[in-house]
């Protein structure tokens, strides 16, 4: 008799709100439990980086391996990938958009540094890069970043591609500007002799440029890609790390690699993080 009341007690329990099974997996006042009762995540991303972060002129759809990353994470808080607003956030601002609350958190290209870690709470790397050039397709000066030294190169203001180029190559001349985006047409008209990012953003603007421009081939330095938040956001901060790991275990990383970085036919060896 002892064993069927508790066995009631259970049961009625069960049948509350609150029972069973329905504990609320986000602690209280926390960015998953806001972003979950907005129903609405918002991302910082760049628009005008092919694979990564582009958005079509035609549709307006944002498309890229971060698109995908942001996605995944709103379908982890909100219960549908749909539920996502993607803000343009190019390099110099998203220090700023994460201390003002313009986004919750941004995806776009973010190298991991010292510096910014003052400023932002990065998750673990997401991914990694290496630094190369694109040049113009019949210009055979330049095969290496030494070959650089006199000439003028097109990168973009706040990437950490600006202080490996002015420590390797101080004798480069330095285009910085707000997007990749600009330097692509510099490059073509002459104005520039190089375009010189993380590898994986050079090949998606080669996409679109391959009768005209070729990449070097030869990276240089190692950028690993984190996920900013707000510093003070540590519990946002270990949930995406939690999921960053369960999609290198279950295979939602190599999938969203396949279908956006995996179509100019890179593979993701260098790329992926060990699985954690």
């Amino acid at each position: 008799m002892s064993r069927l009341r508790t066995l009631f007690a259970v049961a009625l329990v069960c049948l509350l709100p609150s029972g069973c099974g329905d504990a609320d997996p986000f602690p209280e006042g926390s960015t998953m439990a806001r972003v979950r009762d907005r129903g609405v995540l918002t991302v910082g991303i760049k628009f005008d980086q092919p694979m990564f972060g582009y958005k079509d002129p035609a549709s307006g759809r944002i498309t890229g391996f971060d698109a995908e990353m942001a996605r995944l994470i709103a379908k982890d808080l909100t219960g549908s990938e749909r539920n996502i607003r993607f803000v343009e956030t190019v390099s110099r601002e998203r220090e700023n958009f994460l201390a003002q609350g313009v986004v919750d958190l941004v995806i776009a290209t973010y190298s991991i540094t010292p510096a910014r870690a003052q400023r932002v709470s990065f998750t673990d790397p997401y991914y990694y890069a290496g630094q190369d050039m694109l040049v113009r397709s019949g210009d055979s000066t330049i095969n290496g970043v030494t070959d650089l030294a006199g000439k003028t190169v097109c990168t973009a203001t706040g990437s950490t591609s600006v202080d490996r180029l002015r420590d390797m190559v101080p004798k480069a001349g330095l285009e910085i500007v707000d997007a990749y985006s600009i330097c692509v047409p510099a490059l073509l008209a002459g104005r520039v002799d190089a375009l010189s990012t993380d590898d994986t953003i050079l090949l998606g603007l080669l996409a679109q440029n391959r009768d005209s421009l070729r990449l070097v081939g030869k990276p240089f330095g190692r950028e690993p890609y984190g996920m900013g938040v707000r510093k003070e956001d540590t519990a946002f901060r270990d949930h995406l790390n939690t999921l960053i790991t369960r999609w290198l275990r279950d295979g939602e990383w190599d999938r969203a690699y396949t279908a956006t970085i995996g179509v100019s036919g890179a593979t993701s060896d260098s790329s992926r993080p060990p699985n954690r």
